[in-house]
């Protein structure tokens, strides 16, 4: 049952309620609802809070646009009212006028002011359910990113409890003698790894980037090249695939990398 509470717990539901998901996924929340019971009754409850919701927060027209409505509605369809003239009046005997019976009228009017009434309500309850769409939307978002990020720091820590990996410390040179990395290094699988987080270097103008080495056979192979960005890094930065190095190093090269390293530019090194 544990992915069924993860499915309700998606907020998928709340997206098919609002009517905002694909047709696959209106497919899968019906597959869903015919499945397993505890989805349908969670689909249901769902429905029924924004029904609930609808209602509760319907607005009615004030009473001085209630009564401005009315009034020029009766105004328009009330009958027009025809004159005699005097000579007419002469000639003919006036009879009693004939009331009219405006209660339709009112009704009338009435009823359209309640429309436009509910317009109006169901105009705000849109625009308060879009709100609270987007608000959804967001933090689902949000939930989805901070997952990512705790499983890929929890791959990283993996990196660190495997014992096929090796670490190295890179120490500074002469040119940056408090600057340090750690290399993490698996020479079966050929993978190599910066920690960005330990590394302690000054970022690089435009025009510049650090690259990585390694000392293979006493010839140095290129591993790749690398920034310091400007801030928090939680990244571990797989560089170029090596099986076999006596050393590491790091050197300051024109931005793109170059073919050999810049001797007068090692800012790094470290060897086992």
């Amino acid at each position: 049952m544990e992915h069924v509470k993860t499915f309700i717990e998606s907020g998928i539901l709340e997206l098919y309620v609002l009517g905002d998901v694909s047709l696959a996924e209106k497919q899968q929340v019906e597959a869903m609802v015919q499945k397993h019971p505890v989805v349908k009754a969670e689909l249901e409850e769902m429905e029924k809070a924004l029904e609930s919701y609808a209602f509760a927060n319907a607005i009615q027209p004030s009473n001085s646009q209630r009564t401005k409505i009315l009034n020029s509605l009766v105004t328009n369809l009330a009958d027009d009212s025809t004159f005699k003239s005097k000579k007419e009046e002469a000639i003919v005997v006036t009879m009693p006028a004939q009331q009219t019976n405006n209660f339709y009228k009112y009704a009338f009017a009435a009823s359209l002011a309640l429309l436009i009434g509910s317009a109006v309500g169901m105009y705000n309850l849109n625009n308060q359910l879009q709100q609270k769409k987007e608000e959804l939307v967001a933090m689902n978002t949000q939930n989805q990113r901070f997952s990512k990020t705790v499983g890929y720091m929890d791959e990283q820590l993996g990196i660190y409890r495997d014992t096929s990996y090796k670490v190295l410390r890179l120490k500074g040179t002469k040119n940056l003698p408090t600057g340090n990395v750690l290399v993490v290094w698996n020479p079966a699988k050929k993978k190599v790894m910066l920690d960005l987080k330990t590394l302690d270097m000054p970022v690089n103008d435009k025009d510049h980037q650090y690259q990585l080495w390694a000392l293979v056979a006493g010839k140095p192979v290129d591993l790749g090249v690398f920034d310091k960005l400007n801030n928090d890094m939680l990244d571990m930065k797989q560089m170029k695939s090596v099986a076999l190095a006596q050393a590491f190093a790091v050197t300051r090269e024109p931005r793109g990398g170059s073919i050999n390293p810049t001797m007068s530019e090692m800012m790094l090194i470290g060897q086992f």
